[in-house]
């Protein structure tokens, strides 16, 4: 049976950081595994009410973490559970059992994360400049060692839009690993501008786009999002903010990177997830397509990290990347073509 090892109330009026406020919520035991869930409340952005919940996984019988740090960062409609379900199962308890120190934070509004008082207006221009960079910090004090990020779906776009945007430091970033991540998908109805203004009127009535009345996850998404990416999109669009083009900026990051997507991943296809893969800088970068082909399952958007195939074909995968980045995570990898030289 589950047991907390311990949750007092006088650590929520004390901060676990040097750095900003940060209170430890709960501190249990889930099985094998330690529980550790902090918020982060630092008012480094323009919405000071802006609260961030994080989940540190470790082993229980360990003691404090000690293992490389790894935060897994969730996709659009989910939270916490897409990594680690309440039965101690996914890739996030796979790889604390490893030995890895997890982290999973949770973005404004989902899971254990309050929404914020501009919760509607939120955009991935807010969670790459003022987030994740406020969580990689975090996560090294406490560590002691620069993260390795894994982003499914949105959280890997909002870590690429960091990394674009020259928001997340190198020394913030031990490796990087992309799945069903991509930009580059044409919606051909965006470029039309009376259609634009209409469908954003429409948005703009709306406030949030239900998870679970489109059956797309547990969680609800600010209008902010979906009106940002229509910017994207649009007819003169580009991946980035008003100041600022992360699509340009990407040909200048050099960490290593594993782009993995799925065969049977119509929302996030192949081609386009390779495109991303080619636009970021640096040669230390490995390519993965997950179908029949190369001797997987012919994975979709959400089954590539949340299935039994899953747990059998790609987590060892991750697994073996976080040991070592630099070598191939599989024989049918694409590496990364050389850089003329002269």
């Amino acid at each position: 049976m589950d047991h907390a090892l311990f949750c007092a109330p006088s650590n929520l009026m004390q901060s676990s950081s040097n750095l900003f406020p940060v209170a430890l919520l709960s501190a249990e035991r889930r099985g094998d595994l330690s529980e550790d869930v902090y918020r982060i409340k630092a008012g480094n952005g323009p919405d000071p009410s802006v609260e961030l919940a994080v989940t540190r996984l470790g082993l229980a019988d360990q003691g404090r973490p000690q293992g490389v740090p790894v935060i897994l960062l969730h996709g659009s409609f989910s939270n916490r559970r897409f990594w680690y379900s309440p039965k101690g199962i996914g890739l996030g308890a796979y790889l604390a059992r490893a030995g890895f120190d997890v982290w999973i934070p949770e973005m404004r509004g989902h899971g254990l994360s309050p929404r914020n008082r501009n919760w509607k207006h939120n955009s991935v221009a807010d969670y790459a400049r003022d987030d994740l960079p406020l969580i990689a910090a975090f996560v090294r004090e406490q560590s002691g060692q620069a993260p390795h990020w894994v982003g499914h779906s949105l959280g890997g776009t909002t870590l690429v839009a960091a990394l674009g945007g020259g928001f997340l430091k190198a020394g913030q970033v031990a490796s990087v690993a992309l799945f069903g991540t991509q930009i580059s998908r044409v919606y051909w109805p965006l470029k039309v501008p009376p259609l634009t203004w209409g469908a954003k009127m429409l948005l703009k009535r709306w406030g949030q786009i239900s998870g679970p009345r489109f059956k797309r996850g547990p969680e609800d998404e600010p209008i902010g999002l979906a009106l940002e990416s229509m910017r994207w999109h649009g007819l003169f669009g580009r991946f980035g903010d008003k100041q600022n083009d992360w699509w340009a900026g990407l040909a200048d990051v050099d960490v290593p990177l594993l782009a993995v997507a799925g065969a049977g991943d119509f929302q996030d296809p192949v081609w386009a997830c390779r495109k991303l893969f080619d636009q970021l800088g640096g040669e230390r970068k490995q390519f993965l397509r997950l179908g029949r082909e190369e001797g997987f399952e012919a994975f979709g958007h959400v089954d590539m990290l949340v299935s039994k195939a899953a747990q059998a074909q790609v987590w060892p995968l991750v697994e073996r990347w976080l040991r070592d980045p630099l070598l191939p995570v599989h024989e049918s990898t694409v590496a990364a073509e050389p850089v003329p030289v002269g």
